[in-house]
């Protein structure tokens, strides 16, 4: 498989690409999107619900954990996205001999979202934020999505007065197609 990397140096470049990865999806479908806090996650599925037709706010499921909101697929289908924020998900409070994977399961079935990212319905689309975790462990197939913020002396905008990320300077987004079905992804 062939990682694709491309610059979003804008909010708006980066709502472009969900926009235009929204495009080429259909259900059963997962996506897991990495990056750091402020790395533009949320934007990135903002441009994505707006890609599906999405017309409520797409905000951080950090507090809910998992939203979920209907849409349309490309083709004009329904289309069904279930918006999860694992960050919370696979603590270290593990049961005796439990792995952090195990754990994760544990969490996600007591949520009622293992079986949807095990195995999504025709119409619904899996779009994770925070899921390196458990890449492994539930999706074979996938398209990773790793946000990044190089941070270098000419990026010095991006960097507040108290040396923390602000919301400016370009991002860099890899996509990771994983399994047969995103053999053939290009965004180019």
């Amino acid at each position: 498989m062939s990682e694709h990397t491309i610059a979003a140096p804008t909010s708006e470049a980066m709502q472009e690409l969900g926009r235009r990865v929204a495009g080429m999806v259909h259900g059963g479908d997962v996506l897991l999107l990495s990056g750091p806090l402020g790395a533009g996650k949320t934007t990135f599925a903002q441009g994505f619900g707006a890609g599906l037709g999405i017309t409520e706010p797409i905000v951080s499921p950090t507090f809910t954990i998992a939203r979920e909101l209907d849409g349309h697929f490309a083709d004009g289908t329904p289309s069904h996205l279930v918006h999860v924020d694992a960050y919370r998900l696979g603590g270290s409070a593990y049961a005796p001999g439990q792995d952090a994977i195990g754990r994760l399961l544990d969490e996600l079935e007591s949520l009622g979202l293992d079986e949807e990212l095990e195995d999504p319905g025709e119409n619904t689309v899996v779009l994770m934020e925070w899921g390196e975790q458990m890449a492994t462990a539930l999706a074979p197939e996938r398209l990773e999505i790793h946000i990044d913020r190089p941070l270098d002396s000419s990026d010095a905008a991006s960097v507040g007065s108290d040396g923390e990320l602000t919301s400016n300077g370009t991002r860099t987004v890899a996509f990771v197609p994983v399994g047969k079905r995103w053999a053939t992804f290009d965004l180019q």
